[in-house]
């Protein structure tokens, strides 16, 4: 017997997700926003991975930014180098001052160990060494290499004069330019991994520890890079992690080391709290319901599994459901019949198919010939009432 045609329908839905989806704090009400700090910084910049702006002071004043400077000097290296290649450090590197790693004129280095020495102890010489080796023997062959980096990046209020970040004429970015130049650099995976390091160890120089004093004493912090100098005053670019949810953040120009430390714990932790867990998906709920024929059960659409994402705390979130309104039998328990998917904005925060909750046999021809008998004596009797 030929099988009837059943017309497809789909169902569109677009609803707001409902505030009882967020998951609530232990009292039963959400979690209050803390205020927006204040830091003992001359400016900050903080961003979600979603691209919110948290909280912004001075975040466009061009400034001297110190070893956040060797980011790009990082960046362009690895763009240009092989982390195996040999460096041969020059007289002028291993005269370099301030911050470094005691390279000895002639000494022989790969890349891969002056980067690290460069990123976890912000060693000067390593720096300038690489800019060198790079630079084919011209610093300002490699600094014009950071300047055009700087562009591709859309850095629109920085300008490097050196690979290092000591004070220089011209060297400036800025808190919001550091935070973008960041969080570039910890999709790189070897400065990610380097900036994680407590220490590093060189050839015949010994072991040398993090400048980064938040990196042991503070979980949730992923890794960043310190800078000091007169100009910059005590500064930092990094990220944060804690319940799936990354921040990124720049503090400039705070008085001291311990002020730096605390300032940029304080507006990571914050925006770390500005991002909540939510259900997105709920597999307990019913999504949709699709019509069946001959008078069979309808069929519940529902979830695979749950998914919990954490999201501003502002965010409005769209649902879109798609599912078909109609359909044919039988059907099979976890048959994909649709669709959800859960937006922040424009950003697809989660999605998944949407299945039958339970099969939904077809009748045999009895079963068929006794609802089409039932049906024709409803219709014949509401003709003749």
């Amino acid at each position: 017997m030929r099988r009837a045609l059943l017309p497809v329908a789909a169902l569109l839905a677009a609803v707001a997700l409902s505030p009882v989806a967020r998951v609530q704090a232990s009292n039963g009400d959400p979690t209050p926003t803390a205020p927006v700090p204040v830091l003992a910084a001359s400016a900050w910049y903080l961003v979600g991975e979603d691209g919110s702006v948290l909280a912004e002071r001075n975040e466009e004043q061009r400034r001297a930014i110190a070893s956040i400077t060797k980011l790009m000097t990082a960046i362009v290296t690895l763009q240009r180098a092989r982390l195996a290649d040999l460096v041969t450090v020059g007289a002028r590197s291993s005269g370099v001052g301030e911050s470094t790693a005691h390279l000895r004129a002639g000494e022989r280095l790969n890349v891969s160990m002056l980067l690290r020495a460069m990123l976890v102890a912000s060693a000067n010489d390593a720096a300038d060494a690489l800019a060198l080796h790079v630079g084919r023997g011209s610093i300002s062959r490699f600094v014009a290499l950071m300047n055009a980096e700087a562009r591709e990046l859309g850095l629109d209020d920085t300008t490097f004069a050196n690979p290092h970040g000591l004070d220089a004429t011209g060297h400036l970015s800025s808190a919001e330019d550091a935070t973008t130049l960041v969080r570039y650099a910890l999709g790189i995976p070897f400065i990610r991994d380097a900036l994680g390091r407590s220490s590093v160890v060189l050839p015949r120089g010994g072991e040398f520890p993090t400048t980064d004093d938040l990196l042991e004493s503070w979980p949730p912090l992923v890794g960043g890079k310190t800078g000091h100098t007169a100009d910059a005053g005590w500064s930092q670019a990094a990220a944060a992690r804690s319940r799936g949810v990354t921040v990124y953040g720049t503090v400039l120009g705070s008085r001291s080391r311990n002020a730096r430390n605390d300032a940029l714990q304080e507006l990571l932790t914050y925006g770390l709290a500005r991002y909540r867990p939510i259900v997105a998906i709920d597999a307990g709920r019913v999504y949709a319901t699709a019509t069946t024929a001959y008078g069979r059960p309808a069929v519940v659409l529902v979830a695979r599994r749950t998914v919990v994402r954490s999201v501003h705390d502002r965010s409005p979130l769209l649902e879109r459901v798609v599912a078909q309104g109609v359909v044919g039998l039988p059907v099979r328990r976890g048959q994909r019949l649709g669709r959800v998917e859960v937006s922040d904005g424009s950003r697809l925060i989660a999605s998944s198919n949407l299945v039958a909750a339970a099969a939904v046999s077809e009748p045999g021809i009895f079963g068929k010939t006794a609802w089409y008998a039932r049906r024709t004596a409803r219709n014949v009797w509401g003709l003749v009432t």
